[in-house]
């Protein structure tokens, strides 16, 4: 999957281990999907999974990773990359923009992706087919990118992956039925009843459609009017969500959290938000009795190389190298909560431990 500030990957373990731990969860909401990584894991696991951005590259990840049906599409699919793989370089908007007036990609692979997406959007397949070509394009590019990671900058040097060629690759969709929509998250959930909703919202001043404009672009193949070094979208100046808010968080997320219709609720948040662990619980609380499990890992990869600043030229001492993930768990409506949880909690950090030795 794509390269990802706030991706689950390290903790879609043990999201699962808490979920298959509680009574009779079947199916199951992710309000915030983003990467689509855990939704795409609970449906692995066997859950009936109802995914949710309202960013249209998010949907489209979990239309893919989560809606489709492998059964259904899967030979359709794997036949529709293959051809698309074999489609001639043409440069255009996204050349132009991502290419020339920014570094995001070289010029070779700016090329490909132009004419690759001009052709998936001419062919007018169906959405869920189009999604898992348009996320084939999306990760492909993405290992041939030269960023850190986001693309709110790039590289004053190409990374050497940016100079490897453009590969397309089946992505990995299951069997069976899932859903993926795109509707704001306070509007969403109360749309649907399930036996948990995972809850993975943004939690400080980072804004994803800045971070992942390029992803936004490409997916909506609208060539909107850019500004700056980095050709950002325009609506990225007018863009607001409340949970980027400090001032609007809390209220937003009590709003989502009596809106939802549900048994559990597991949600993720750190000590870099806007809500401190002790206002997450005491929100969470009004709603359902609440277990907290702690873990620490280290920073996104932009922490870990520094600050720098346009020239290149390293200016700034990062603060801290490691964070505290939660995962907050919820029984509401009297729901219980497993005994097992706290035991789940003690081996992760005796595991921890022995990793550190």
């Amino acid at each position: 999957m794509i390269k990802y500030l706030g991706s689950k990957r390290l903790l879609v373990p043990r999201i699962l281990a808490i979920a298959r731990r509680l009574p009779g969860v079947r199916r199951a909401v992710d309000l915030f999907s983003g990467t689509a990584r855990v939704g795409h894991a609970l449906k692995r696991a066997g859950c009936y999974v109802i995914a949710n951005d309202h960013l249209s590259y998010a949907a489209t990840l979990a239309r893919c990773y989560v809606a489709a049906d492998r059964d259904r599409i899967g030979t359709k699919a794997e036949r529709l990359i293959r051809d698309l793989a074999r489609t001639k370089p043409r440069p255009g908007y996204f050349t132009e923009t991502f290419c020339e007036r920014s570094r995001f990609f070289h010029p070779k692979n700016g090329a490909r992706i132009d004419a690759i997406r001009e052709r998936i959007a001419r062919l007018g397949v169906e959405p869920e087919l189009e999604a898992v070509a348009l996320v084939s394009l999306m990760e492909a590019a993405d290992r041939v990118d030269s960023t850190t990671g986001v693309q709110m900058a790039y590289l004053k040097r190409w990374a050497p992956r940016a100079l490897h060629d453009l590969e397309l690759r089946m992505p990995q969709i299951l069997p069976g039925p899932g859903e993926a929509h795109q509707l704001d998250a306070e509007e969403a959930a109360a749309v649907w009843e399930a036996d948990l909703v995972y809850l993975d919202p943004p939690y400080n001043q980072h804004r994803y459609l800045g971070n992942y404009h390029v992803w936004e672009t490409l997916v909506r193949w609208d060539a909107p009017e850019v500004y700056g070094t980095a050709c950002k979208r325009v609506d990225c100046r007018s863009y607001s969500s409340a949970f980027n808010s400090r001032p609007r968080i809390a209220a937003a997320m009590r709003r989502v959290l009596r809106s939802l219709r549900c048994r559990y609720v597991i949600a993720s948040f750190n000590n870099e938000g806007y809500l401190s662990r002790r206002e997450m619980t005491s929100l969470l609380g009004e709603v359902g009795r609440v277990h907290v499990l702690e873990l620490d890992f280290k920073r996104y990869v932009g922490a870990q190389i520094g600050i720098f600043n346009p020239r290149g030229v390293k200016v700034g001492r990062v603060s801290h190298l490691r964070n505290k993930e939660y995962l907050f768990v919820v029984g509401r409506d009297s729901a219980p909560l497993p005994d097992a949880l706290g035991r789940l909690a003690s081996s992760w950090r005796r595991a921890e431990q022995i990793a550190l030795l």
